[in-house]
This record gives structure tokens, sequence and C-alpha cells, in this order.
């Protein structure tokens, strides 16, 4: 096996890293990695593993110890450690690797054509932009913080994400929720390929293009733009192929995914802005360099939690001589580029109902001054709501000393909470 992608004897990896291509990369758990990358392989668990978490999926598969994960045009390395083993790998392409003797040693050259379960587009994206892997597991991470952050104050708070791969059917289904993380992956995908040219990291890109039209007056174009032309076009051949492959998944819900992705990457276009730094003496601003640059990502996935509020559930129906997803209610128009769509209800998500992918809201946070979806009136369903009193330490008193360094103090203060019942 090739030395970069596998830890050398006597070597294990750095805590919370492995090695590939030479660099360290953090390891993340297979929750953020399959809600990633999911999408591409659509593959279930065996059977009997269907209800076990990730880290018993990934215990099952043991007799993979040391074997080279494949992430649908990536690699990572299993160190020899379970610690590493439950935190480091994607287990979606669990049907291929099962497949994969044990014994294989995948190198550069050949990797992608030996394993199993990809689509021909992915094998050559695989082939061709291996450096694309530490890009992906940074988007992956970030997928998981910007969910979660989005719905925290949500009766449905983006939990399931911790599931994967063994999804609850708020994200099996065509559901408004699987609406949002597809079209959230796809925006951080192009999002990460799009920042990692800017920093460099990607050999095969560099800086956005200069912008044609004049920055404005006192203004001037330099710096390094974000290249959002060839993150979305890495990122669509990433995340869209497995759904333009005919005998995969229902076709309602590959045009669906589809549709989905587009607007996230939609989204990800609107949050381009002309960012600008400062020149002059003392900081008086005589002139600004400006660039092309991303918003970051929780403001993406603000702006899609938004379209996910108002979603447009939708029917696959003939229309001509092939059939379109049109709105349920409203068939007489076509779906909006701009909107989320989703083909199945969701439940309210106030009990627990596994049946139906509900964790429900006992014991959740909630504000009993609010109005919004945070209060405890709406999280808690009506159920009423249990008070607390919680400890907090924080600092205080805080005091600068020239030069130059600031002294504070640890207060405590009891602060009351509340959770529903």
């Amino acid at each position: 096996m090739n030395e970069g992608l596998q830890p050398r004897k006597g070597q294990g990896c750095a805590q919370g890293h492995t090695r590939v291509g030479g660099r360290a990369i953090p390891l993340l758990g297979t929750a953020v990695l399959g809600l990633l990358l999911s999408q591409l392989l659509p593959v279930k668990a065996p059977e009997p593993l269907r209800k076990a978490g990730a880290m018993q999926w990934v215990e099952a598969a043991g007799s993979l110890l040391g074997l080279t994960f494949l992430f649908t045009g990536c690699f990572l390395a299993l160190c020899s450690r379970p610690d590493f083993l439950f935190t480091g790998c994607f287990l979606a392409t669990c049907r291929a690797l099962s497949k994969t003797p044990a014994a294989l040693a995948l190198n550069q050259t050949q990797h992608c054509k030996q394993l199993e379960g990809l689509v021909s587009a992915q094998v050559q994206l695989c082939r061709s932009n291996l450096e694309l892997m530490h890009t992906i597991v940074h988007a992956a991470r970030e997928v998981m913080k910007a969910c979660r952050r989005a719905f925290a104050d949500m009766r449905w708070n983006c939990s399931s994400i911790e599931l994967a791969p063994n999804y609850l059917l708020d994200l099996e289904r065509g559901t408004r929720e699987s609406a949002f993380v597809y079209a959230l992956s796809a925006a951080a995908i192009s999002h990460a390929i799009a920042r990692a040219c800017t920093s460099g990291d990607l050999p095969g890109c560099s800086c956005g293009p200069v912008p044609g039209e004049p920055p404005g007056p006192g203004n001037r174009w330099g710096g390094c733009a974000d290249n959002l032309s060839y993150g979305l076009l890495m990122g669509a051949k990433f995340s869209d192929a497995p759904m333009k492959v005919k005998k995969t998944g229902s076709q309602a819900n590959k045009l669906m995914r589809l549709h989905n992705s587009e607007v996230g990457r939609q989204a990800l276009r609107a949050s381009l802005e002309m960012k600008c730094k400062c020149h002059g003496v003392s900081g008086s601003c005589s002139i600004r360099t400006c660039w092309k640059g991303l918003q970051e990502l929780r403001d993406v996935a603000a702006d899609l939690k938004t379209r996910y509020l108002s979603a447009t559930k939708v029917v696959h129906r003939p229309m001509g001589t092939r059939k379109h997803l049109v709105p349920k209610d409203l068939d007489i128009r076509p779906v909006k580029d701009s909107e989320l769509i989703y083909l199945q209800s969701s439940p309210d998500f106030c009990m627990k109902n596994e049946k139906v992918g509900s964790h429900g809201t006992q014991d959740r946070q909630c504000n009993k001054t609010s109005h919004g979806s945070d209060s405890c009136d709406l999280m808690c369903c009506g159920r009423g709501y249990n008070p607390y009193t919680d400890r907090v330490v924080e600092r205080c008193h805080c005091k600068y000393h020239w030069c130059c360094y600031v002294t504070c103090r640890r207060c405590e203060r009891t602060v009351e909470r509340y959770v529903c019942k």
C-alpha cells in the first residue's frame, strides 16, 4: 500500500489525525462523513445492523482493519487502533468494501478502478483529483456544524446526522429535512473547494478571476478571489454523478436530490460578495484592495433554512412524453429553480417515533420568554416544561495592565433554565 495512505510500522496516527499523501488529516466521525457522502453511494447497512449506531457498524466491519477506505473520489487510511477506527471512516461504501479482499494493496494508479460501487464519472474524478480528499473532509465537518447551528432552536435539530449511515426516515425519505441536507451538502462541497483554491491547497486551481467591471471609486481589484466557478464545477461532478445513473434509486428521488443540490449551489452563488481591505497612512483607508469572496457556510445555511421553511411539496407526474416534478397543490406551474422541494410530508417531531424518523422534544431545552420556534410552548408541543437551575462560571472584573496583558476573576452565577416534559 502507498506509504502516504497508511501509517508506517511502529507508528500510530497522531491523536485525531491520519496521514494521507504526507499530510496529517483530522479524523471525523462516520456521522459527519456519512451525511455528506451517502448521497453519492446510496446504500444501506446489512439488515441485522440497520438499528445499530455508526460505531457498532464500524466495529462489525472490523475485518477490514488496515484497509484503505474510498470516499467517492478520495481515500482515508485507518489506523490499526480501534479508537481511531471508530472515528476515522465512512461506511456508506460498505457494500463495495465488504466485497474487497482485506489483503488488497491499493496504490494511486489502481485504487479507483479496483473498488466496486463507483459510477464511471466518479472513477475518473477519483483518479485525476486525489488531492480533493482533505477538502471534502473539511466540507463534511462544516456541514454538520452548520446544520446543527441552523436548527438548534427548532424541533427537528439535525441530530439525525449523527446516526449516519443508518439514518432515520427523516433523512431517508424525500422529506423537507432531507431537501435541506442535500442542498447544504452540495453547497458545502463547492464552498470548500473554492476556498481551497484560494489558499493554495489544490494544485489544479488558483485564485478566482478578476471581475471585468471597475470596483468603484477609491477601490482596486487585488488579493485572491475565491474560485467559485471551479468549486461549482468540481462540486457538481462529485455530488451529482450517482443521481445521473439510470439504475440507481427511484427517478422521483433522484430528480428531487439533483434539484435541491442545485438550489444549494445557487445559494452559494448568491453569497459571493465584494470584500475589501484598507490601505493608507494610520489606517486612513485612502485606497482599498478588493476581491470577490464567499460568505461563511453558516450564512449559506441560514439562506437555505429560509428556503426550507417555504419548501414546496411536489409529485412526480407525466407532462408530455416524460414525468416531471410539479408542485402538488399548484401543478399548473413548474418548480422554481430557487425553491427547495420535497416528496413526503414530515411529522411534527413532537414525540419520539423512529418509524417516522422523529427523536421527539422531551428533555430539549426551551426559552420561556421567546415567541419563536424555541419557545417552550412550541418546542414542548403543549406538554409543559420543567425548570432547573444551572451554575455558570465566567470571566469577570477584567483589568488591563500596561503593558500588555489582562487579568480577570472567575465569577459564578446561577441561571434558571427550562426543559420540555
